[in-house]
């Protein structure tokens, strides 16, 4: 990734204003292209792992930088940083993928599912309910816990309704979300190991991606 990449996330988080961002247009199409020819080079490598990722590009992964400001209390016009979520069916799937957020002082590589809804939610506690064993397995092994931490997300205060309030992993069927984060530093994203890098940290990903992947089926 180019320096004046992250350069620009800084400039606009310090000017995030129509007037500066149109006078600057030109960086910000550099900076784009820049990080939409890294996701494009990222997605065939992660197929190589994970073949549920076919056919996609940069394009198809890659959020808007403009925000949609009508419900919001902050009027900033421009998300300060760059996103893409690979997964099959590009970035608006319900399926786990792989995130990558470009963002000064809150870059990360993240995984899991986020925000699953109704139905979407229900199988995957269900999936936890009946595999618990594997999914314990999965989030407490140590290559897990070194590179991620815990599953991270908003949690219910009570036992979900469906399931028997004495299950022995039932805090784990509390959570609304599934999410897992991995913190990169702006010197990672400038070196030039940083597409091997990620890679690294999306491989690990992958079991619980996979285990959340097959409620979602």
């Amino acid at each position: 990734m180019k320096k004046s990449t992250i350069q620009f996330l800084h400039l606009l988080k310090e000017n995030n204003n129509r007037d500066w961002f149109n006078e600057n247009k030109l960086l910000y199409e550099d900076a784009k292209l820049d990080f939409e020819q890294l996701i494009d080079a990222l997605i065939p490598a992660i197929q190589g792992f994970d073949p549920r990722i076919t056919n996609l590009t940069a394009k198809q992964t890659t959020f808007r930088i403009y925000r949609d400001v009508r419900f919001s209390k902050d009027k900033s016009p421009y998300k300060p940083y760059f996103g893409s979520y690979i997964a099959p069916e590009g970035r608006k799937s319900i399926y786990c993928g792989y995130y990558l957020h470009i963002e000064p002082g809150n870059s990360m590589l993240a995984g899991g599912a986020y925000h699953p809804q109704g139905e979407q939610l229900k199988k995957i506690r269900s999936e936890i309910y009946y595999n618990l064993s594997e999914y314990l397995s999965i989030i407490n092994s140590p290559g897990f816990k070194e590179t991620f931490g815990k599953i991270e997300g908003d949690q219910l205060k009570r036992p979900p309704k469906d399931f028997p309030t004495d299950f022995e992993g039932i805090e784990h069927l509390k959570y609304k979300d599934f999410t897992i984060f991995h913190s990169i530093s702006e010197e990672q994203l400038l070196s030039e190991n940083f597409p091997k890098y990620t890679l690294s940290i999306f491989k690990r990903m992958k079991p619980l991606n996979d285990f959340l992947n097959r409620a979602l089926d």
